[in-house]
């Protein structure tokens, strides 16, 4: 007996982690699993069990290349195991790992091995908002709206957004700020045919119209990054600056200043006297209790 054991122990480590699952008396039913599966934390659930992910910051799946996951699935299997939440008896939610388990579907698989976690729905959004930014290859677009949701949606702050991340606070407002551009640049980021550095520089533009006119340059004739930074500083450098408010006469400032001062001994307060080169203003009086008003106001015969 004491040279069985040994034996035995081999043979399971050598049959691979698809062996030990398959060892499961209740594979089907996903309740119970062995205790080599307990201690790894993983199961192999079918994947008709397995909802899709509300939360998955990913908004395009490139057919194209979830086609080549499909096939390497075929030949090696799934190499890094899914996450999920268990929602009841056989039912679980996507954490992370939504691109495998949508090939895994094409591969034809009718199982995956997965990650099962406890998560609530805030919890669960953090987790997969994270998990995706840190793993899977979104573009610049998607990875400033997950960090927008983090913000906004898991009350996280910039710094604490930037710990979690593993990005200074810098990188984290540059990629927020290209929340701010035109629908359409924001459709060429996610589309990739715009980079993150070429959004960059279309952000330093104020006027709309004008970074709409160097997006499209940029975009029919292929510039570079440090093309498209050119033309935005030769734009801004060409805005004329603003115009400081002309200021007024000597004459009329020191006569203002004497109509302000006789203002003032008239109605026995502070007055304010205000005028522009084209002799539009205020007159300001102020009172500082009914008495005080109705003083005023008697000086001016209106009571």
């Amino acid at each position: 007996m004491a040279d069985n054991k040994p034996n035995r122990k081999k043979s399971a480590l050598g049959r691979g982690l698809g062996a030990l699952l398959q060892d499961s008396p209740a594979k089907n039913k996903g309740e119970e699993i062995l205790p080599e599966v307990q201690k790894t934390g993983i199961f192999e659930l079918e994947l008709s069990q397995i909802q899709v992910n509300p939360f998955q910051p990913r908004t395009h799946f490139d057919k194209e290349a979830l086609e080549e996951l499909a096939e390497s699935i075929r030949v090696q299997g799934i190499i890094q195991p899914i996450t999920v939440r268990k929602l009841d008896q056989n039912e679980y939610q996507l954490i992370s790992g939504e691109r495998r388990f949508q090939a895994s579907k094409i591969a034809g698989l009718e199982k995956i091995p997965a990650y099962v976690r406890t998560a609530n729905d805030q919890q669960m959004l953090e987790m997969a908002l994270i998990e995706n930014i840190q793993r899977e290859n979104l573009n610049a677009l998607e990875i400033a709206q997950s960090y927008q949701r983090l913000l906004a949606e898991c009350n996280l702050k910039q710094e604490e957004l930037g710990d979690r991340v593993g990005k200074n606070r810098t990188t984290v407002n540059n990629y927020l700020r290209l929340l701010k551009l035109p629908p359409s640049i924001q459709a060429a980021i996610r589309d990739q045919k715009l980079s993150m550095g070429h959004a960059r520089a279309l952000i330093n533009v104020e006027d709309i119209d004008k970074q709409l006119a160097i997006f499209k340059k940029a975009i029919d004739e292929e510039l570079s990054v440090r093309k498209v930074e050119a033309l935005v500083k030769a734009l801004n450098e060409a805005q004329p600056s603003k115009k400081e408010k002309p200021e007024l006469d000597p004459v009329k400032k020191y006569e203002l200043n004497k109509l302000q001062q006789r203002l003032a001994s008239h109605f026995g307060t502070k007055v304010a006297l205000k005028s522009d080169p084209k002799n539009r203003g205020e007159i300001k009086i102020p009172f500082h209790s009914a008495s005080d008003l109705n003083r005023i106001l008697e000086i001016l015969e209106i009571i």
